[in-house]
């Protein structure tokens, strides 16, 4: 494999640590960035890297069934883990990235599910125990390696963590295996067992709102709304221990997502954690407290954030942020899932104010962008999204902190959606067009975020386990049997190749982002957005100078000549990337521009 020396030696030089950092703390200079400072990969460790195969079982024997791994089945373990991730840091270095965000690496159950229908944990998000690496990734002492590995380097590590819900143990004995229905508060309220007529349980229990140890010693049986079983060979398969009484449970059976179940419902049957007792939030407190102390992470992505109620966050966000902080980790950054599929800023900026949660994941960046760029809507989306920043608290500045993306784990990758919208397109127009959206991701305002595989033209067939390809050689047919984009390679070998066209395009923006504040932390102001495909552009400002940069998009098949405002002052012009930006002003106040179809250009006033 060709190694683009020159890039990884300006990135070197532009995030360069000192080789001897101390091992319990992260560099200085990691510390002092802000979040927006940021380039974020993300990976799940499982489909990344396989640097020890002896753990590819976890220490277990047996079948598949048993030990979770068949690297054959999208639905089982691969065997990627920690250290073949800590292995490819100068890979993902030389990508310009600068934090990961690993997926949850804690100890899972290792498969679960009805039979025929088992699938494993590889994805880390059905955890039971909440202290220590899942053995099919490694052990505590090789996450440690990983942080200390990546803070010499100068690049953060985010952990991946969840208090919604554990892995699927608690089963209720009066509901099919085919999901237990959701039961509300109303029809099975905690002073009755089975309903509004049952016979009385919890005496004295004044509900769920009152947030006291003392009212919630009072609540004793969880047998409300069904009735609780715990397997006896899974009674203490959880870890800390107080996580295997269920009291600490809703027990309501399966969220609808929507009304009270989105906070108190099972989220596909994993069991849903009580966090609404002062318990259950010390306990979280501790338990991911303990992961700041102990590894001095850089900070926490959290799953399933719209699902646990407020006042659980108002008590746990400042409590990580205080630890953090102790640990000489001032810009601790937490961002919250707060998943949906729509462009509603609005659903996202609710989250920041009433949970107190300082940033969530862009999710309708990821819909407005993809919107203009498979060309199903005019570039004026991309104007109402950036209108909304207002709405986050802390406002505009608080919008640069949000982790932009363009595709994930769960709902697919950029490459799919292209694809899926334009089924004509051809090979070079897809990749032109893939390439125009990771411009605008590493460009434009928040903390752009890249999903493991996208530098390296993954596509996928759909979602969930469909865009969750192996990195390292795969023997899934289904991935093996997709072409990528940009490339004449498969899945079936190693893709770690920095000569695809995607894998360079992104590591000079990477790089082009980090060198510039006004990337980074500048203020954005829309300057032209209109009701069909072609023209958006921003400026963005240098924080310290005022200095203008000029960042253009054209979304549409066809090249496009326009004069766009700029500020007075700005009279003549460097193009930093892409092609098209006059080197002098037309007039005051007037930069021309030409852009070849899905083409951009970043240009950058010059100094007086």
């Amino acid at each position: 494999m060709m190694r683009r020396t020159w890039l990884a030696a300006a990135l070197a030089a532009t995030i360069a640590m000192p080789a001897a950092a101390a091992p319990d703390a992260a560099p200085a200079t990691v510390t002092a960035r802000l979040p927006q400072d940021e380039v974020i990969y993300f990976l799940l460790p499982d489909r990344f890297a396989n640097g020890d195969p002896s753990n590819d079982k976890g220490g277990l024997t047996g079948g598949r069934l048993v030990t979770g791994f068949d690297p054959a089945d999208k639905a089982f373990y691969h065997g990627g883990d920690l250290k073949g991730l800590t292995e490819k840091l100068p890979y993902i270095q030389a990508l310009g990235a600068t934090a990961i965000w690993v997926g949850p690496i804690f100890k899972n159950k290792p498969v679960q599910g009805p039979p025929g229908h088992e699938s494993a944990g590889y994805h880390g998000y059905w955890i039971t125990d909440f202290t220590r690496v899942d053995p099919h990734f490694g052990t505590n002492a090789d996450f440690k390696t990983l942080v200390d590995a990546a803070h010499a380097r100068g690049m953060k590590v985010y952990m991946d963590i969840v208090v919604n819900h554990t892995a699927d143990v608690i089963q209720y004995r009066d509901c099919p295996e085919s999901g237990c229905a959701y039961r509300s508060i109303a029809d099975y309220p905690y002073q009755r067992q089975g309903g509004v007529h049952g016979k009385p349980i919890n005496p004295g229990f004044a509900g769920d709102q009152v947030m006291t140890a003392d009212n919630f010693a009072k609540l004793t049986d969880p047998n409300y709304a069904y009735q609780v079983v715990i397997p006896k060979a899974e009674a203490h398969e959880k870890v800390p221990d107080w996580l295997n009484d269920p009291i600490y449970y809703h027990n309501r059976g399966n969220s609808t997502f929507k009304g009270e179940s989105s906070t108190m419902g099972d989220f596909a049957g994993l069991d849903d954690l009580m966090t609404e007792n002062p318990r259950v939030v010390q306990g979280f407190i501790d338990i991911f407290g303990k992961w700041i102390d102990d590894f001095r992470i850089d900070g926490f992505r959290i799953d399933t954030e719209q699902h646990v109620n407020s006042a659980f966050w108002r008590r746990f966000v400042p409590a990580m942020l205080a630890r953090a902080k102790a640990d000489g980790i001032p810009h601790f950054h937490i961002f919250g899932e707060v998943a949906t599929g729509d462009m509603d800023p609005a659903h996202l900026a609710e989250h920041t104010r009433t949970d107190g949660i300082p940033a969530v994941l862009d999710f309708a960046f990821a819909r407005a962008v993809n919107d203009v760029v498979e060309g199903k809507a005019g570039t004026e989306e991309l104007a109402r999204l950036f209108a909304a920043d207002p709405l986050y608290a802390g406002g505009a500045d608080a919008a640069m902190t949000l982790p932009t993306f363009l595709g994930n784990h769960d709902f697919g990758r950029v490459g799919m959606f292209l694809r899926t919208a334009l089924p004509k397109a051809s090979p070079d127009e897809i990749l032109k067009r893939d390439l125009l959206a990771h411009a605008m991701l590493l460009t434009l305002r928040g903390v752009p975020t890249i999903y493991s595989g996208d530098e390296q033209g993954f596509a996928g067939a759909g979602g969930d386990q469909d865009a969750r390809q192996d990195m390292f050689a795969s023997k899934v047919a289904s991935y093996n049997a997709d072409s990528l984009i940009g490339s004449n390679a498969t899945t079936a070998i190693d893709n770690f190749d920095e000569d695809q066209p995607l894998f360079r395009e992104i590591a000079m923006l990477a790089k082009l982002r980090t060198s510039h504040p006004a990337l980074t932390r500048g203020r954005q102001i829309v300057r032209y957005a209109g009701d069909a495909p072609g023209l958006f552009a921003v400026s963005r400002f240098d924080p310290d100078t005022g200095a203008e940069y000029l960042i253009a998009f054209n979304t549409a098949a066809t090249p496009l000549d326009a004069n766009v405002l700029i500020e007075t002052g700005s009279t003549a012009f460097d193009t930093l990337a892409g092609n098209g930006c006059a080197a002098t002003a037309t007039a005051p106040g007037s930069l021309h521009l030409s852009l070849a179809p899905f083409g951009y250009a970043v240009c950058a006033a010059k100094a007086h």
